[in-house]
């Protein structure tokens, strides 16, 4: 469906352009003119894609960029109550046991495990975003496809 749109997109866009509309009009009467119009047609429909994998790769970039600030403030924002809640578990259990080196031992030691599993979260998470303009690969072959049909 969003293929066909695209293309139906294209023949509006090839129908507004003067050097189509004027061929079109003429009907091109030799071998070599139908060859320079594909040629023109096809240098503008490369132009096109590239456009739309730049703005597709964009808006990729974009929302990524996007998650990857809101995840900054909320650690700024959870580390000043996380650095609380350590003091308070620090002191409870320097309450419990009467050493404090060994009560700060043990909430550094699982404030490094959680950091850890928080880390290879995250890498996962990034490691699964994919930046390929997907839309406009298949276009491309669609329009290879189309080029083909043309020529034949």
């Amino acid at each position: 469906m969003a293929s066909d749109q695209r293309t139906q997109r294209r023949d509006e866009e090839a129908a507004q352009r003067p050097d189509i509309q004027t061929s079109i009009n003429n009907e091109v009467s030799t071998l070599g003119e139908l060859f320079n119009a594909l040629s023109e047609d096809f240098s503008y429909l490369i132009r096109k894609e590239v456009e739309l994998a730049r703005t597709e790769t964009m808006e990729k970039v974009s929302k990524a960029t996007r998650s990857v600030t809101l995840m900054v403030a909320a650690g700024l924002v959870g580390y000043a109550g996380f650095i609380a809640i350590l003091i308070v578990i620090a002191d409870l259990i320097n309450a419990a046991i009467g050493v404090y080196w060994i009560s700060w031992l043990i909430v550094g030691v699982a404030v490094l495990i959680a950091a850890a599993i928080l880390y290879f979260a995250g890498r996962s998470a990034l490691s699964n975003l994919t930046l390929t303009p997907e839309k406009t690969v298949e276009t491309l072959r669609n329009d290879a496809r189309w080029a083909k049909e043309q020529v034949q």
